[in-house]
């Protein structure tokens, strides 16, 4: 990995943590509480939530997207939203499909296609900042 490749997953991850902030911490909040199946203890109140973890956890979303779409040659902003939303909605319904199959945390299907959708939304805005910075200072063909 190069300077330009860790420099793009630093922006993708600070993108995608104050995106999921907006996504799932003010438009969906609502929504998740909703319709998720509670439990006492699984979800941490505001106050007790490790932001600096969160933010270590979309610096590593941040790396893989960055590092994908240098491989794959997206080094464009369109090209990388691509690529990532591609990736990441395979990868977040895969994540979904399991938890249905396992677990009592949906409680309808709905819920999940909104979590695969928003997921896929928040990983593609990722690479399009990702290969934003990717394609800085590239020659035109």
């Amino acid at each position: 990995m190069n300077t330009r490749v860790l420099i793009a997953a630093l922006v993708a991850g600070v993108v995608g943590f104050l995106l999921g902030w907006v996504i799932w911490g003010m438009a969906l909040m609502g929504y998740y509480e909703a319709n998720m199946i509670h439990y006492e203890g699984l979800m941490k109140a505001e106050g007790e939530m490790n932001l600096a973890l969160m933010f270590v956890s979309n610096l590593c979303v941040g790396v893989v997207v960055a590092y994908a779409c240098d491989r794959m040659g997206a080094k464009t902003l369109a090209s990388a939203a691509v690529a990532s939303a591609i990736i990441g909605f395979f990868f977040y319904l895969s994540i979904d499909l399991s938890f249905m199959s396992m677990m009592n945390m949906f409680s309808n299907t709905t819920v999940m296609v909104v979590d695969v959708i928003a997921y896929t939304v928040w990983i593609a805005v990722m690479g399009a900042a990702a290969g934003a910075v990717l394609g800085m200072g590239a020659k035109k063909a």
